[in-house]
């Protein structure tokens, strides 16, 4: 069972792709996290730059995707963020997401879990819990929603 509302909101600005090339895992590629915002009723604040997102590609289309980035709180405390997921929907929908189009969400699959650490006592009870988030990717962007795993 998940939290009935998102225990906060995600909106990270991100790099253009770096591709890595055909691995013999998949298609490998990075993308820097830039900055962005943190809001909700349970956390505020900005993201650090200095994340990644490391992605594979895998054979049958599906985006592996694993971030790692750092929260700043308004009143200074910081959080590692660890974040797995995976994206994946029709290759038409895939495609224009690639060109950086704008695609509705409701289009395609973009969830990941999520793990927290800190030394902030403010933002403590983040290191005892999961989040799922559901995504959105944006041209220079992607959004999430956050849930708590209850």
């Amino acid at each position: 069972m998940i939290s009935s509302e998102p225990i906060f909101h995600v909106h990270a600005e991100v790099a253009e792709m770096l591709p890595l090339g055909g691995t013999p895992y998949g298609e490998r590629r990075i993308i820097s996290i830039l900055g962005g915002r943190i809001d909700g009723a349970r956390l505020s604040g900005r993201i650090l730059p200095g994340g990644a997102d490391w992605q594979i590609v895998r054979t049958d289309g599906v985006t592996h995707i694993e971030a790692r980035y750092t929260i700043e709180t308004e009143a200074g405390g910081r959080i590692l963020v660890v974040s797995e997921g995976l994206r994946h929907g029709p290759p038409a929908v895939m495609a224009k997401m690639a060109r950086g189009e704008t695609v509705n969400p409701a289009d395609y699959y973009f969830r990941t879990v999520m793990r927290f650490e800190t030394a902030d006592p403010q933002t403590a009870w983040l290191n005892r819990i999961l989040a799922l988030a559901r995504g959105a990717r944006e041209a220079r962007a992607v959004r999430l929603d956050v849930y708590e795993v209850l």
